[in-house]
């Protein structure tokens, strides 16, 4: 049995694939990852930006559409929800077989939503009827204007993994949405209704280490790699705290599932870190790790399969406070990766319908 299996039956972490493309399916790659032990998958637009713009993989069904009259967006959305509806069929297994705990395949709403409550709303409606299967999850951004979406969604019996959460504060509010979100469903039986809250680790110690090396002091430089795990272990104890007690346990006794934390962003993005830091760090039951290929390999070969994300929780808070001495300032950091993790998956989602363009006008 291999390290992703172990970390599953022994640990109670779900290990997801973070990536898509086309020629995995067909080839069978993707079969052998999940029986390789991954256990769900997720997708973003710069994923589907680059198995769209770096392979010709899509070019035959793209020229089909166009000649049926497709505009390049509804092309775009064709191909998408293709490649979706194929990994689901894969991962339906999975999904079967742990009653409905993985088995998850993520599909998100056009970025350009992020913004918008409303439109976020109706979009999500809309992809969750089209492809119509028990083991979608509905990626939502946790904007301001995202959350109150999550929770009519969830009200609706809907799946949904909520991206792009940067910060505790934010990570309070998922949590409270999903929560009154199931209050509010009129469905006696809630155990159909899955949800992840997605916490991003990478990028914020590519933030925070940018501010301390401006800061420049000796207990600045001290704190470099350390504020995306410190504050991924605090997210976990916030989540131990909220799924319990008397509010949860109504919840609970109509079937409600836990929602789990999903580390995202978990590629090493500094060489001189080891690659399996963002793996080996935030290991521990209900919680979800959401990895590129490159780093289910790397934590294949030598990653340490440990419950380590609640094992100090004292000192992930000391690190928080740490920081704030030194001058960092999470609030701001959270607010600046949000609206940079917006704006990138904006500019993947026009850079290919740019590409798909350009192809389509060779027809």
């Amino acid at each position: 049995m291999g390290r992703l299996h172990e970390l599953h039956d022994e640990q109670g972490q779900s290990p997801w694939l973070d990536n898509l493309r086309r020629g995995w399916m067909t080839s069978g790659e993707l079969q052998q990852w999940i029986d390789r032990g991954v256990r769900g998958l997720t997708s973003n637009p710069s994923i589907f930006a680059k198995a769209m713009t770096e392979t010709d993989d899509y070019d035959n069904e793209l020229r089909c559409l166009v000649k049926a009259g497709a505009d390049v967006e509804q092309a775009y959305w064709q191909l998408v929800v293709g490649d979706i509806e194929r990994a689901l069929e894969h991962l339906r297994p999975v999904h079967d077989a742990s009653g409905g705990e993985d088995g998850y395949v993520s599909v998100e709403v056009s970025p350009s939503l992020a913004h918008d409550e409303t439109g976020t709303v109706e979009a999500a409606r809309r992809l969750d009827d089209r492809i119509d299967a028990p083991n979608l999850f509905i990626k939502v951004p946790a904007t301001a204007e995202g959350v109150p979406a999550i929770r009519t969604l969830i009200s609706e019996g809907r799946s949904i993994n909520v991206t792009l959460i940067f910060g505790l504060d934010r990570y309070r509010e998922v949590m409270e949405a999903y929560i009154s979100g199931l209050e509010a469903c009129d469905n006696d039986d809630l155990s159909s209704i899955s949800s992840v809250a997605s916490f991003f680790i990478s990028r914020v110690d590519v933030e925070v280490d940018r501010r301390l090396e401006e800061i420049g002091t000796d207990a600045a430089l001290d704190l470099r790699g350390k504020a995306a795990i410190a504050q991924g272990q605090l997210a976990y104890q916030l989540f131990l705290e909220t799924f319990r007690g008397e509010r949860w346990e109504a919840l609970e006794a109509r079937g409600a599932r836990l929602q789990r934390p999903l580390w995202a962003s978990t590629s090493t993005k500094n060489p001189s870190y080891p690659d399996t830091l963002y793996v080996d760090t935030l290991i521990g039951p209900n919680t979800v790790n959401t990895l590129p290929d490159s780093t289910l390999l790397a934590f294949e070969d030598h990653g340490t399969v440990a419950r380590t994300v609640d094992a100090d929780p004292e000192a992930a808070q000391q690190v928080m406070v740490d920081l704030a001495e030194v001058g960092v300032d999470m609030d701001d950091v959270s607010a600046k990766l949000e609206s940079e993790g917006v704006a990138s998956f904006s500019k993947s989602f026009d850079e290919v319908l740019d590409t798909l363009e350009d192809r389509a006008e060779k027809v």
